[in-house]
């Protein structure tokens, strides 16, 4: 399907991108957005090791050459000394945005006490959101469930295209827009 909106999916794991073990993440990601968005767009996938220059190079590739609207990386934002995706995000984002990681984190934290350890972030690259979710796909159903009602409003807010969402799988919240019912 061709469309003008790509999304930027990055799955962060060395022992993904060497073929070890099967990226499950990434996929997770993609199968969420094609449930909750009824805008065409086009994935953009990567699985790269945790390296921090590699990752703050993807991003800003896939924000500045590929126009990614959104860019979603799973992995490498816990404690461990090879968890760098936070800090690679942050080398390349000109605005952070940190209630989605704050979100995420409380969201998480229900389900398990060792949330806190996640340091899942957020922020703004020219016109893309970059949004840190963590590595395992029933956590990124969590966090992508908590964040999303506010990422189609956040491109909106930073001049991307207008991204629909599938009302019965998550409701987008624009202010000053009557919920479609």
């Amino acid at each position: 399907m061709s469309t003008d909106i790509r999304i930027g999916i990055v799955t962060v794991s060395d022992r993904a991108s060497a073929g070890i073990y099967a990226d499950e993440g990434g996929p997770a990601i993609e199968a969420y957005l094609a449930r909750a968005l009824t805008s065409p767009w086009t994935p953009v996938t990567r699985v790269i090791p945790d390296d921090r220059k590699l990752i703050a190079d993807t991003l800003k590739a896939l924000a500045d050459e590929e126009g990614c609207c959104l860019i979603v990386t799973t992995g490498g934002t816990g404690p461990a000394p090879r968890d760098v995706t936070p800090e690679a995000t942050e080398d390349v984002i000109e605005k952070p945005m940190p209630g989605f990681g704050e979100l995420m984190r409380q969201v998480s934290l229900a389900k398990v006490p060792t949330a806190i350890l996640s340091r899942q972030t957020a922020g703004i690259r020219g016109k893309a959101l970059i949004v840190n979710l963590p590595g395992r796909p029933r956590a990124i159903g969590e966090c992508l469930d908590a964040v999303m009602p506010a990422i189609p409003y956040c491109i909106d807010l930073i001049e991307g295209p207008y991204l629909e969402t599938d009302p019965a799988v998550i409701v987008a919240f624009r202010p000053g827009q009557k919920p479609k019912t």
